[in-house]
């Protein structure tokens, strides 16, 4: 097949733009991402400063600055995300993406309508890309393998907590039959908020039951939370054992999560 005038160095200019923008296993891309999220945070610590009466008329107008500068600056970053990779649509609409645009959005809303840039603390979220930077640790493949043990896990971890509250609902009638509206317990509802703090050894100590009968449910109940506790954990164990996925970061659609072995994307058939 002829290639066309040019088109080589620009594929070749676009791989290069991606490797240091979305990958962190190259030295320029793991220096990029350290720079980037320096950045994010001292942006995000900008607009918390704003948002203090004292400093902001200490330092209004630095704080304006630096604002627009960080704004300008990942506006910069946004645009070169969208240029290297093939399909930008796509990465538009992902997750980071949308990240991305709500993290520029504000400041340019704000010269229409004042006070939206207070808005831009969303940027702390783009701190994500925090793993990145450990591509090449185990901190990132166990990121994905927890991901993915969390989706698969999650129907079992749902059964779980619909029987924790049936469990709640009972225990909290029980306790409402044995304490009664004397000792505070005024309704089920309030019981079952009880049964719940309980259960999950959280101990507000705004309710407690007075009699002995009730002292030694809730230390039942206390027990039983523990054990409680260790079924959601064991679920996501057994899932964490069957999971093992790549870091590797597709060029055309950026998606991740792909398997070890993998050669091709699995969500847009793209060479990896």
């Amino acid at each position: 097949m002829r290639v066309k005038h040019g088109e080589i160095p620009d594929r070749q200019w676009q791989k290069r733009l991606h490797e240091i923008i979305f990958e962190a296993d190259t030295p320029a891309g793991k220096a990029f991402d350290v720079v980037l999220i320096c950045a994010i945070v001292l942006s995000v610590v900008v607009v918390i400063l704003d948002s203090v009466g004292s400093y902001q008329a200490k330092f209004g107008g630095f704080l304006y600055a630096a604002e627009w500068f960080f704004t300008i600056l990942f506006t910069i970053e946004y645009v070169f995300r969208l240029l290297s990779v093939r399909r930008p649509l796509r990465y538009a609409g992902s997750f980071f993406g949308w990240i991305d645009i709500l993290s520029i959005l504000p400041t340019y809303l704000s010269l229409l309508f004042p006070g939206v840039q207070y808005l831009l603390t969303v940027r702390i979220l783009r701190l994500l890309r925090i793993f990145r930077v450990f591509k090449l640790t185990e901190y990132v493949s166990e990121a994905h393998i927890l991901t993915t043990a969390l989706r698969a896990s999650a129907r079992k971890i749902g059964v779980f907590l619909f029987a924790v509250l049936s469990l709640v609902t009972v225990i909290g009638s029980l306790i409402y039959v044995i304490e009664g509206e004397q000792n505070g317990f005024k309704d089920i509802p309030t019981s079952i908020y009880w049964a719940i703090v309980t259960l999950t050894t959280v101990g507000y100590g705004d309710l407690a039951p007075k009699t002995g009968l009730g002292q030694f449910f809730a230390s039942i109940v206390m027990i039983l939370g523990y054990g409680i506790i260790a079924v959601p954990t064991g679920i996501v164990t057994v899932e964490l054992s069957k999971s093992a996925r790549s870091t590797q970061h597709c060029p055309s659609c950026s998606a991740e999560g792909h398997d070890a072995d993998a050669l091709f994307c699995k969500y847009c058939s793209e060479r990896l």
